[in-house]
């Protein structure tokens, strides 16, 4: 019960409220029981003392005004207790004169005990409290803030009261020293706690309330944390603001949440743009830096890009990883030290190579052994490390359906170091980007695929070089036959002779494109050999035979001879000698015009198709005047539906013998009036108008065998190469000449031919015996007096190799000229 509350004229012992007497200098001069009760001090332990002690905010100005004024002063003041805690309390201050004048104040606290209770808990409760609660004034100055907000500002009370939160944070050394802040961190923070006021001041002016959420550094936290603001107006019983109180909740970690849920969602319409594996990975890159890291790597196993199946990584070695993307919160991204593209060993230390082993993720803080150990190996990836202030890594793998194809390696220079939170967030942004990687992955090998079998299928480019000049045209079956297996090729070879070749498969479709590019890179590959017309096609009946007899095995109760049908014409042309050999499986042969327009057939006898095998090729040799043409063709340019094969044939050589600007031309002719509007099978045609090298460009020095002549040989050499205007040439030439020269004196049989060909941008030497026996390179051993010959030719060439001839061999090497 208050003192209001008894009845009228009853004496009790003592008054509940507490009163005092303070003269004009603000010394105590009376002490009620009821203020000893209040605020713990008895009235010997203050009267005759400065009540400035005994308030807890300043009064000074107050107490100035009213003594000025001479007026008295009712309000609530915060009183200090004797234990230090702060007495909210209702103040009356009333001025009284004694009989000599002397002004002293009598003051009146209505407080009675039970309210002096329930204000004492109500401030610890809010001085107590986890959340950072305090009052501000209409213009944002601190009036009271609790215990919480101290904490985090790093102040005492007394450096708050009457202070804006800008001033009291740019005060505190607390803040700048123990959150590790940057100068520009720290000017940062000190305008968003200037916003803060401001909105303070907004909501005293609007008297409306607010909800905000800022980020800002807190004593003794290292890194930001982020406070949701709840900012009320305090207002009088009449309506007017008198202040306004803040709330504020520490909700880091919600806000956190909802980054990480945020770059979740972003990062599904950002990674997997493009079924490009360089271009997600960059994607990936982009979406780590800077939400979760301030630099990241993307490195891959160099078989993913490529579109290959990438291999089971096994401990204990190095790993090689290509660099497929980084990004950095610098610009230029400084810190790499691998470029984009470029090829990087990890030894099994380092954190790449643990995750790429183990395929789970790994954390490390500096001081890290292994990552010291990692960066210590190399010089500069130590010194950029130590530049930028790296100290937090984070490497997790990139798996999808089961395979890891690379990692990501993730480094923070910022305050905070990853946490658990962290490791789940990355690894499920690299999850979704390994499946985009795998994606682009598997399309790269299928688009790969498709690719490499649409270069089988014809050349997209054709080069006679300085043996003919060639043109072709090939044109598909219209309706739903669609592809066939019509091919054709020119194939340079050795001695800048020329290979023409031509071939059809039975059928149409994916299977006889695909059989056509099989035979058709086996034709190269056999041409490499250099092997002659007939032998070439024997090697290619027998692999066709192999092919129908798996396809057999494949489909059980069918019978494989004769399952892949195939014609082919194989002839190579030497502009040095101008001869033309050819050979045919059951291919139509070619129709040659002579310059003066005689359009003849070659007396050629096919051989059996490729695949029937046990009947031999029989190759024929034509020498040809400088400018004949050759033709190839396909049974579809000349016996389409309703005209007979020598119909057709004829009709042929007829367009081949007109007169024409161009063979591009002549194509176009051919296409015109042999083909039909509608064609029911594919149509190639090949053409090749020969050329000739000189004795110009063509020196010949027949040797006998005898050491002593390999110098005369070189001499010759270099003497012809000074004649061709190519004396930059010689050292190199004298040397191959020398090597291959001597090689055939000591281990072959006359007869012994050195011949210098000279293109329009290689120069060949050849070196022909009358020994069958093929050399080959070996690798000589420390104290071996011989075995380097070939090696050498080998490095000092471009190119080298050895073909069959009716009397023996002939070792040739290729150097490209200077400027060609």
């Amino acid at each position: 019960m208050g003192a209001m509350d008894r009845p009228a004229g009853v004496v009790v012992p003592a008054a509940d409220a507490a009163s005092a007497v303070v003269d004009a200098r603000g010394v105590v001069r009376a002490w009620s029981p009821g203020a000893a009760r209040l605020l713990g001090h008895q009235a010997q332990e203050v009267v005759g003392r400065s009540a400035a002690g005994l308030v807890a905010q300043d009064v000074h100005s107050l107490a100035a005004r009213c003594a000025g004024e001479r007026c008295g002063w009712h309000g609530w003041l915060a009183l200090r207790h004797r234990d230090g805690a702060v007495v909210p309390a209702e103040v009356r201050a009333y001025p009284a004169e004694d009989g000599g004048g002397t002004t002293t104040w009598l003051l009146h606290a209505g407080v009675t005990q039970s309210s002096a209770d329930y204000h004492r808990l109500l401030e610890w409760a809010i001085d107590q409290s986890a959340s950072s609660l305090g009052i501000y004034d209409v213009d944002a100055r601190v009036r009271f803030v609790n215990a919480t907000v101290l904490r985090d500002l790093g102040v005492t009370r007394e450096d708050s009261i009457g202070r804006h939160l800008e001033e009291i944070f740019r005060d505190s050394e607390a803040i700048r020293t123990e959150a590790g802040l940057t100068d520009g961190e720290f000017e940062e923070s000190v305008r968003s706690l200037a916003e803060v006021s401001e909105l303070i001041r907004e909501v005293a002016r609007r008297n409306e309330p607010r909800r905000q959420e800022v980020s800002g550094p807190r004593a003794g936290t290292p890194g930001h944390v982020t406070w949701s603001l709840e900012i009320s107006p305090i207002r009088d019983p009449g309506g007017q603001v008198r202040g306004v109180f803040v709330a504020a909740t520490d909700v880091t970690e919600q806000s956190l949440a909802r980054q990480r849920l945020n770059l979740l969602n972003t990062a599904g319409d950002r990674i997997g743009s493009t079924l490009d594996v360089n271009r997600t990975a960059q994607e990936l890159a982009a979406t780590l830096v800077p939400e979760l890291c301030d630099f990241a790597t993307i490195d891959l196993l160099p078989e993913v890009a490529g579109g290959g199946e990438p291999p089971a990584v096994a401990p204990g070695g190095t790993i090689t990883l290509r660099r497929a993307a980084h990004q950095s919160i610098h610009d230029g991204i400084p810190e790499s030290v691998v470029p984009v593209g470029q090829l990087d060993t990890y030894p099994d230390y380092s954190p790449p190579a643990r995750c790429l082993v183990t395929g789970r993720p790994f954390v490390d803080d500096l001081p890290s052994p292994s990552f010291e150990r990692w960066i210590d190996e190399d010089p500069e990836r130590r010194e950029r490390a130590r530049v930028y202030g790296y100290h937090s890594i984070m490497t997790v793998p990139l798996r999808a359906r089961g395979t890891v194809l690379g990692t990501a390696l993730m480094l923070r220079s910022r305050q905070d170091s990853f946490v658990r939170d962290d490791v789940l967030l990355a690894g499920e942004l690299c999850a979704r980007a390994a499946v985009s990687v795998d994606n682009a992955r598997r399309y790269a090998r299928e688009r790969g695929t498709a690719l490499a079998l649409q270069r089988s299928l014809l050349p997209q480019q054709l080069h006679g070089q300085v043996a003919v000049y060639v043109a072709s045209r090939y044109l598909p079956a219209g309706g739903r036959a669609g592809v066939g297996g019509d091919w054709f090729d020119v194939i340079p070879l050795s001695g800048t002779r020329v290979a023409l070749v031509i071939g059809d498969v039975v059928g149409h479709g994916l299977h006889a494109s695909a059989t056509m590019g099989r035979l058709r890179t086996a034709v190269r590959t056999l041409a490499d050999v250099d092997l002659p017309p007939d032998e070439l096609l024997t090697h290619l009946d027998d692999l066709v035979s192999h092919l129908a007899e798996q396809e057999g095995v494949d489909e059980p109760g069918q019978d494989p001879t004769g399952e892949i049908g195939a014609t082919c014409l194989y002839a190579v042309y030497d502009p040095v000698s101008r001869q033309c050999v050819m050979a045919s499986a059951g291919h139509a042969p070619p129709v040659i015009v002579t310059p003066g327009g005689a359009a003849t057939g070659v007396g050629l006898s096919p051989g059996p198709p490729l695949g029937v095998g046990g009947l031999p090729f029989e190759s024929v040799s034509l020498e040809l005047p400088v400018g004949s043409l050759i033709a190839l063709y396909t049974n579809g340019l000349i016996d389409p539906k309703n005209r007979e094969f020598d119909e057709g044939q004829h009709l042929l050589r007829e367009v081949l013998a007109q007169p024409s600007d161009s063979l591009g031309t002549t194509c176009d002719r051919v296409l015109r009036t042999l083909l039909p509007e509608r064609q029911v099978d594919d149509a190639a045609l090949l053409l090749a108008r020969t050329r000739a090298l000189d004795a110009e460009h063509v020196a010949t020095i027949d040797l006998d065998q005898d050491p002593a002549l390999v110098a005369s040989a070189r001499k010759a050499a270099g003497e012809q190469l000074v004649a061709w205007h190519l004396p930059e040439a010689a050292f190199i030439t004298e040397l191959v000449v020398s090597e291959l020269v001597t090689n055939a004196i000591k281990h072959a049989s006359p007869p012994i031919r050195l011949r210098l060909i000279r293109g329009e941008t290689s120069l060949i030497c050849e070196v022909s015996d009358g020994s069958s026996t093929a050399p080959h390179l070996r690798r000589a051993r420390t104290f071996d007096e011989g075995g380097r010959g070939l090696l050498l030719v080998a490095q000092l060439s471009q190119q080298w190799g050895t073909r069959q001839t009716p009397t023996g061999k002939t070792i040739w090497a290729e150097q490209q000229l200077p400027g060609g």
